[in-house]
């Protein structure tokens, strides 16, 4: 019997070789629970990465070629942001009937259409599309998008290409077709307004040439002609009062003279009439002479007048008419001058009668001065009352002007209004025929879309590497669960570590025939089991992984 010491010592070196040994042991014993655990997850990883479907992908690269013509000649009339249209015009190029046509044109989503509604493949198709915009920073300022590019993934590489360059083309139709419209639509708005404005501005200009026409000389830019017409009148009425004075002076000499030069006449001079040719005096016509010198200066008078204003102006009138009547009065009087032959022939003795040739003449200036007279107290009250005219139209001239000043405020603002909306309206119609010959802003496929053969997903190498040390990791954890579970003694050093009673001797395993039979069916049961749960496996793999995009994208954002 051995003693303490020495039993101390041999369970020190047993625990000293217990290292390697005791993972060799563990293995013998776990070995088939390690290799289940580890062949189910990696098969079944394997089984799915190799059933997944291939994505193919392909980029469309649309470069944003800036307005060809300088804006500094030809602003475009398309303000809006290049990212806030492009937004825009991937609604209208993702919208449900757009897909729903490149579908039916390409034959896309075969299998899911047989399984799920028309709006979830579309909806499908929508994640499909990625949109990415490619900006570039100018001069400190603010980042301008340069260019944008067009993915598109599916599961056949040649299909997926000519989606993808059908969707960048789709983007240039749409810009092009926004601009236009927007462009067209700027000129069509401006063009309605401009013709509302015209409309609106004849109406006022017809209502500022009525007020012109209706107020004609008392507008307030003739206030002038009518204050410096209104002192040439006060002026002729002055000049008039000095001629009525000397007329009237003139009268009453003449007066004063006939009056003496016939209570002077004689008899015998009275007899001597009745001789032939006697009585027969020359008539001088000092009136003929200032007709014809009141005519010519009238006649200047309107001259003057017309090289200022019209023939339809009030006082260019009234002259024309004074110098028509004048006229007919001098073509009146010649008409009515007695012929000196007849004259006598006729009367001889009443035409001289008693009356020397020196009383005829003072009776014939009388005569003339009277009507020197009553003429000019025609043209007094012509000129009262031309007068009176020019000074109402002085008086009314403040309220015309306040009138004509809430008249023409508005006529001025309108056609303002109509001016600005006219030059915009050209360089609106400049910018729509920019847009329509494509000179303004548009886009470039610059890098179509091509067929890769090498799909982008799934990235099965790397998913298997990861099964495989997934499937380690759990092996290992099951084996050490195994471990911690089972608390049987599986050798002496097992059991000498947990007692210190000496082990006196061990009985190995009595394997007999019908034992030997028995572990037999239970390997090739195990076997049959673990083949047939691979299978499993397998299949439920396949009806997992075949034609499950959705589980690829998961994979890719696990994997990256």
């Amino acid at each position: 019997m051995r003693d303490v010491g020495s039993e101390k010592a041999l369970t020190d070196e047993v625990r000293g070789r217990s290292g390697l040994t005791g993972v060799l042991a563990i293995w013998s014993r776990r070995k088939w629970l390690a290799i289940i655990v580890f062949a189910a997850p990696v098969v079944a990883g394997a089984s799915v990465i190799s059933f997944l479907p291939n994505v193919y992908r392909s980029t469309a690269t649309v470069l944003v070629d800036r307005q060809q013509v300088p804006e500094a000649f030809v602003r475009s009339t398309v303000t809006s942001a290049l990212e806030t249209r492009l937004h825009t015009i991937s609604q209208e190029v993702l919208s449900r009937s757009r897909l729903e046509e490149l579908i039916d044109r390409f034959g896309l989503y075969r299998d899911l259409r047989k399984r799920v509604p028309l709006e979830d493949v579309i909806g499908r198709m929508r994640s499909d599309i990625k949109l990415e915009i490619k900006s570039a920073e100018l001069r400190g300022l603010r980042e301008a998008t340069v260019a944008f590019t067009i993915t598109y993934q599916g599961s056949d590489p040649e299909t997926v290409a000519s989606v993808t360059n059908t969707l960048a083309s789709f983007y240039n139709e749409e810009n092009t077709k926004a601009r236009e419209r927007q462009a067209t639509g700027t000129a069509e708005f401006l063009k309605l307004q401009l013709n509302e404005t015209k409309t609106r501005l004849d109406e006022q200009e017809q209502r500022v040439s009525g007020f012109k026409r209706r107020h004609l000389g008392e507008l307030p830019q003739q206030m002038d002609t009518n204050l410096s017409t209104l002192d040439r009148l006060h002026a002729q009425l002055r000049q008039n009062a000095d001629s009525q004075t000397r007329a009237a002076d003139r009268k009453q000499s003449l007066s004063g003279q006939l009056a003496e030069a016939e209570s002077l006449v004689s008899p015998p001079y009275a007899g001597a009439a009745a001789g032939p040719g006697a009585g027969q005096i020359t008539p001088v016509a000092p009136s003929e002479l200032r007709d014809a010198a009141r005519l010519a200066q009238k006649k200047d008078e309107l001259a003057q007048l017309r090289s200022q204003f019209s023939d339809k102006y009030p006082d260019v009138v009234q002259l024309t008419a004074e110098v028509a009547a004048l006229e007919r009065e001098i073509a009146l009087a010649k008409r009515a001058e007695p012929k000196p032959g007849a004259s006598a022939a006729a009367s001889p003795v009443t035409s001289l009668g008693p009356m020397t040739p020196y009383v005829l003449r003072l009776k014939e200036a009388l005569a003339e001065v009277q009507t020197d007279l009553k003429v000019l107290k025609t043209e007094e009250g012509r000129l009262r009352e031309s007068i009176a005219v020019y000074q109402a139209r002085v008086d009314n001239v403040p309220r015309r002007e306040q009138e004509f000043k809430e008249l023409s405020r508005d006529y001025e603002s309108t056609r303002e209004l109509y001016g600005s909306l006219l030059k915009r309206y050209e360089e609106a119609q400049l910018a729509e025929s920019m847009e329509q010959r494509q000179k303004g802003e548009q886009f470039k496929v610059l890098d179509p879309a091509i067929a890769r053969l090498q799909p982008a997903a799934p990235n099965r190498l790397k998913l298997l590497l990861m099964a495989v040390v997934g499937s380690i990791g759990l092996a290992f954890g099951a084996v050490l669960l195994a471990e911690q579970i089972d608390t049987s003694f599986h050798d002496l050093d097992d059991l000498r570590s947990f007692s210190n009673v000496p082990v006196l001797a061990s009985i190995p395993w009595i394997v007999t025939r019908s034992e030997v039979r028995r572990r037999r069916w239970r390997m090739r049961l195990a076997v049959s089991a673990t083949v047939t749960g691979l299978a499993v496996i397998v299949g439920l793999a396949y009806f997992v992984a075949h034609g499950n995009e959705h589980l690829i994208m998961l994979m890719t954002r696990m994997v990256s």
